[in-house]
């Protein structure tokens, strides 16, 4: 696709949008797995009209409201670029081509409003708490809030740090607090092993809440914290930062581009990529074992697009708890997006709904006993539709393992 890019786009924003626009062969094959096309049938709510409205915008072509609310309708699943065969960087092209569409057309106060709201409740200290009231208050809500509540976390309890391999556990925000059962599932399976998790009270969120709710600025100030606060912790010999979200797990796989312009971090955010793993990665190289034969084996493992498009680690949940007796059931249209992408389904509660409704319907086809996702926002998105026990794939693997010494 040939460009004009103004000479005023920063040089590093230059750099990303021209390699994605010019790899684009116009040849349509991303809308085949893109959710929101599927959905409508328009263009414009695929990766390629979406694509064309990006380039028309830096290239200072007038820009209106209709240009941002497709952008809006984005997921940000990226299945288009796993589909792409001129391997397509769309989400890069994305966090650039929405910023000059913001430029040009703002969005109303009210949008702003909205979503600054949803980042101050994301990551808010008094989540987890509000979560509970939630909970406790779920059967005087009306039927749109309860399927916000979030479902009750699992056993907390978590071992002491006292080995001397580690590793730095992201603590997050929304998880923190909503389903920190998640974190120690995996501080309890890496202490049988050997590997104490450790965290750094100083760091936090990801920044992909804010990152993706225009506040690139605040995303920037998580990243470099959290770099600050685990800094000292990799240098003093923890081997890798866990991530037992793998939305979270994706977004610092974007640090570099997010902290692109920063000289003071942009190194040591290229040097992070490098150290961050999700716990299939770490678990697969370990001496598993199943002690006792699953009490649920029939399942079906829902894989978030974060794991699979982000992570680019399909599949290997799955054969890991296929590996312990357990026997996942074929899902259809696995590559297909949930719904959840965030906060995004606070924005788009219709189509959002359409999606998890879909996806539900495909887990459950093998009348699974259990279902196991890996991501926070998918395990609180699918809860309103799930009709087996719906929990994370770590507690799966602490179910057949032999008891903590």
């Amino acid at each position: 696709m040939r460009t004009r890019l103004p000479e005023t786009l920063a040089g590093g924003a230059r750099e990303i949008a021209e390699t994605a626009l010019r790899a684009c062969v116009h040849c349509g094959m991303c809308n085949a797995t893109c959710p929101t096309y599927l959905l409508t049938g328009e263009e414009l709510m695929g990766p390629r009209g979406r694509i064309y409205l990006m380039k028309q915008a830096l290239e200072g072509e007038p820009v209106t409201d209709l240009t941002r609310e497709a952008l809006d309708a984005c997921l940000g699943c990226r299945a288009c670029e796993t589909t792409c065969p001129s391997g397509v960087q769309y989400h890069r092209l994305f966090e650039v081509g929405q910023a000059a569409v913001l430029e040009a057309a703002p969005r109303p106060a009210a949008g702003r409003l909205q979503r600054a709201a949803i980042r101050a409740l994301a990551l808010s200290p008094a989540f987890g708490a509000l979560s509970g009231l939630g909970r406790t208050l779920r059967p005087l809500l009306p039927g749109s809030l309860q399927d916000k509540v979030p479902p009750a976390p699992g056993s907390t309890h978590r071992p002491h740090a006292r080995h001397a391999r580690r590793m730095v556990l992201l603590t997050g925000c929304v998880q923190s607090g909503a389903a920190p059962h998640f974190n120690a599932a995996a501080a309890r399976i890496l202490d049988r092993f050997g590997i104490s998790l450790v965290e750094a009270p100083q760091a936090g969120c990801c920044g992909a809440v804010p990152g993706h709710l225009d506040a690139r600025d605040q995303a920037r100030a998580l990243a470099r914290r959290n770099l600050d606060a685990w800094t000292p912790l990799l240098e003093d010999g923890a081997e890798a930062v866990l991530v037992t979200s793998s939305g979270c797990g994706a977004y610092l796989h974007d640090y570099p581009d997010l902290l692109r312009d920063d000289p003071a971090y942009r190194d040591r955010a290229r040097r992070l990529v490098d150290l961050v793993r999700d716990p299939v990665e770490v678990l697969e190289a370990l001496p598993l074992e199943a002690t006792v034969p699953p009490a649920y084996p029939r399942i079906a493992v829902h894989e978030p697009c974060s794991l699979q498009h982000g992570l680019k680690l399909a599949g290997r949940i799955p054969t890991l708890l296929r590996r312990l007796g357990y026997d996942p059931q074929p899902v259809a249209d696995g590559h297909l997006c949930c719904g959840s992408a965030g906060a995004w389904s606070l924005l788009n509660p219709d189509m959002a709904g359409r999606l998890r409704d879909a996806r539900m319907e495909a887990l459950n086809a093998g009348a699974p006993q259990a279902v196991y996702t890996a991501n926070i926002g998918c395990w609180m998105h699918l809860s309103a539709g799930a009709t087996a026990p719906l929990r994370h794939w770590l507690e799966a693997v602490e179910a057949v393992l032999p008891p903590a010494r």
